[in-house]
């Protein structure tokens, strides 16, 4: 039972920061249906901003500030630069050219840092664990990670559902046209959904810094799952997002730690330890695929959709 409730714990973790990946993408797919593979960058982006500025100043909390400022303005950079010049083009364009946003900014932290993982200590204040049970120890800052996920979640649901901002991301994602027919630049209504979709992908990177490897193409794999959120949760909705990020950390997590222990009472040791991390790999896309099938735009799409 210990063990079942880390491994929720672990997914718990891992879907908070799947939905500050995911929750920019969508917003940013369902205002401007523009595809973004460049998206994951940023969470990588903002990892090594961390670890950079965390050897200037020599604080977690000084690297944090300094880190979110500069991945805001890199994504910035690249939104009027790059970005701005594919929003009428179409879908193929907007891939390849993203991809190859990609595959330069890989080469380039490679020439800056080098191809060497990086590490970003824990703050010592939070650098312990806690007894949350009777044989139930688990790392202070993994429960940060989670918090900190929560707290931002909650405080985009305030922005989104109860500003004059949000009111116009929401009204941009489900009829942008009559959005732009209505006055409001929908230009500088994306440039600011792009910025900020930008800080929640650095965020999640300096998050997870001290608890895996800085590298290049660490956002790489990690895009492909917030893809598969945004897919399940609906395009465009944050509430999906959160939710369905939710759900893919809690079964990534738990399919690769039990999965060959619930095979086992069915076959024998060696087929199961064989099968079983084939069919664990593969549980987040029959989970899509089933909620598709069912509901084709998503568990909670944007309104209009």
């Amino acid at each position: 039972m210990a063990l079942f409730l880390i491994q929720v714990l672990n997914g718990l973790q891992f879907g908070v920061l799947l939905f500050l990946i995911a929750a920019g993408l969508t917003l940013v797919f369902g205002v401007m249906n523009f595809i973004n593979l460049a998206h994951g960058t940023q969470y990588m982006l903002g990892a090594y901003l961390a670890v950079a500025f965390y050897g200037i100043v020599g604080t977690f909390l000084g690297a944090l500030v300094l880190a979110l400022v500069t991945a805001l303005v890199c994504g910035l950079l690249l939104e009027f630069l790059v970005f701005r010049q594919l929003y009428e083009r179409d879908h193929l364009d907007q891939v390849i050219a993203t991809f190859g946003i990609i595959l330069f900014l890989n080469h380039g932290v490679k020439m800056l840092w080098g191809a060497a993982p990086l590490t970003l200590p824990i703050p010592d204040l939070l650098s312990g664990s806690v007894v949350l049970m009777e044989g139930l120890i688990y790392p202070v800052w993994r429960l940060v990670i989670i918090g900190s996920g929560l707290g931002v979640a909650a405080g985009l649901f305030v922005l989104v559902t109860y500003t004059r901002i949000g009111m116009l991301v929401r009204a941009g994602a489900t009829h942008a046209a009559m959005v732009s027919a209505l006055g409001v630049n929908i230009r500088r209504l994306f440039m600011i959904v792009f910025g900020f979709g930008t800080m929640l992908a650095g965020f999640a990177g300096i998050m997870i810094a001290p608890i895996l490897s800085v590298e290049p193409g660490m956002g790489d794999n990690i895009l492909i799952l917030a893809f598969v959120v945004i897919v399940i949760g609906g395009i465009g909705s944050v509430r999906g997002a959160f939710f369905a990020a939710l759900l893919v950390g809690l079964v990534d997590t738990l399919g690769r730690s039990f999965s060959v222990d619930v095979l086992r009472s069915v076959m024998g040791p060696s087929p199961a330890r064989t099968v079983g991390p084939a069919i664990a790999s593969m549980l987040i896309y029959m989970v899509m695929a089933a909620v598709l099938y069912v509901r084709p735009t998503g568990l909670f799409p944007a309104r209009g959709a």
